[in-house]
């Protein structure tokens, strides 16, 4: 006999969120408002949550000025601060942070969301931000735009754009990547000569994490370990992952710039008509700015290339009329120190976008 349990809206729901995997769920993301235009608003819980850092937050030895403005802030995180409050605190370095951290909330406070204020910084003579923050915001707006239907290999790869990576280029050309901070932590020198030994395994060890391999045949395992960042994954242009950080780069550009774009790996570049390119971190702007100017560039530094990408514009009339027709290329790179860092918002800025009459 049917008794209608199955039919029942409520418990669908309840059960999608039982079942939905969760990620990331120590970030603030969940104080932020999402307005009309899908973007991310700042909310006062959102503002408590930087007075919860250890920058920040109150300590035995704190002396009674800085409680008290501590306190005040937490009723009230629009609170205007004056400078004679400030240098109350007996705490020299509070009274940094707290200055740096009351300019960066002028901002926030002055932009109409996240997304205007991020791309606020980037305009103008050098980002005035501590790059902790801008790390922070860039994992929001990936939470964001990822959404509830998430991939394990998609989140991996995101990380990319806010925590460094430690490459090792191995046998047969396999690229490995691995988090940078992970590897620093559990590295023991007694056992590795250094921290590239690390990397040159197929499974990673460390003193107390194994950096377990992360690839399509085990991607589920990321949603145990999903904020411990101690997966490696190949990055090669044949694997998922290097596809999957082209998913990830597509859905980036359709937030920010709302230009839909089809972006995949490849091997080699072979177009004699490459017109533009974007590096996506400041070795593969260096290495692409200089092929495309014809220059020498030893085999040692084209060595540093990890990976290349084409990027296709969906409408052509999203792209410079002059490029109609044309590829964007883009490649990662590795620095001297064998780190990845990316710099998303190269794509963002740097793009041959048509200009908005």
């Amino acid at each position: 006999m049917d008794n209608g349990i199955f039919r029942s809206p409520l418990l669908h729901l309840r059960l999608s969120e039982l079942y939905m995997p969760q990620y990331w769920t120590t970030t603030p993301y969940r104080h932020l408002n999402v307005n009309a235009d899908h973007q991310l608003v700042v909310t006062d819980d959102f503002l408590r949550t930087y007075l919860e850092r250890p920058e920040l937050a109150v300590i035995a030895e704190s002396c009674a000025a800085e409680r008290a403005l501590h306190q005040r802030l937490l009723d009230n995180p629009r609170a205007s601060i004056s400078e004679a409050e400030i240098t109350q605190m007996q705490d020299e370095d509070i009274q940094v942070n707290y200055g740096v951290w009351l300019r960066y909330r002028e901002k926030l406070l002055k932009a109409s969301s996240l997304e205007s204020f991020y791309m606020s910084l980037f305009e103008g003579g050098g980002v005035d931000v501590p790059p902790l923050f801008v790390d922070q915001l860039t994992q929001l707006f990936l939470q964001h735009i990822l959404g509830e239907e998430a991939l394990p290999l998609e989140l991996r790869m995101a990380e990319l754009f806010f925590r460094p990576q430690l490459i090792s280029i191995q046998e047969g050309g396999v690229v490995m990547a691995a988090d940078a901070q992970t590897i620093e932590r559990n590295a023991k020198a007694d056992e590795f000569g250094n921290i590239v030994d690390l990397l040159k395994q197929n499974t990673v060890y460390s003193k107390s994490v194994d950096l377990d391999v992360l690839h399509e045949a085990n991607a589920d395992s990321y949603w145990e370990r999903n904020e411990q960042h101690d997966f490696a994954v190949q990055l090669n242009y044949s694997q998922a992952a290097a596809r999957s950080l082209c998913s990830v780069l597509q859905k980036w550009i359709k937030h920010f710039l709302g230009v839909e774009v089809k972006i995949k790996p490849l091997k080699e570049v072979s177009d004699s008509q490459w017109v533009w390119h974007v590096g996506l971190d400041a070795s593969a702007t260096e290495i692409l700015n200089a092929l495309y100017n014809a220059e020498h560039v030893d085999d040692a530094t084209l060595a540093r290339l990890l990976c290349l990408f084409r990027l296709e514009f969906m409408r052509t009339s999203d792209a410079r009329p002059e490029l109609a027709g044309q590829y964007v290329y883009m490649a990662i790179a590795m620095n001297g120190k064998n780190e990845l860092k990316l710099k998303p918002q190269n794509l963002l800025f740097n793009l041959p976008l048509a200009r908005v009459s």
